[in-house]
């Protein structure tokens, strides 16, 4: 069974949870930055989406 969650669902469920917990670190502030990025759908949004696209295919290769 494969469950797909869109990455702007899956990056503002992560800022609920970090933001509810006060965790403040590296890791934490990327996924907040990120999900950003893919709310905004700034001109930046293409090349960003496009490198975690990629990231995504190399890992779903990886287990196949």
């Amino acid at each position: 069974m494969a469950l797909t969650l869109s990455a702007t669902v899956l990056f503002g469920i992560l800022a609920v949870v970090l933001l509810r917990g006060r965790h403040v670190s590296f890791g934490n502030a990327l996924v907040l930055f990120l999900f950003g990025f893919f709310v905004a759908g700034t001109g930046a949004y293409k090349p960003i989406h496009s490198l975690c696209q990629a990231v995504a295919d190399a890992l779903t290769h990886l287990t196949a």
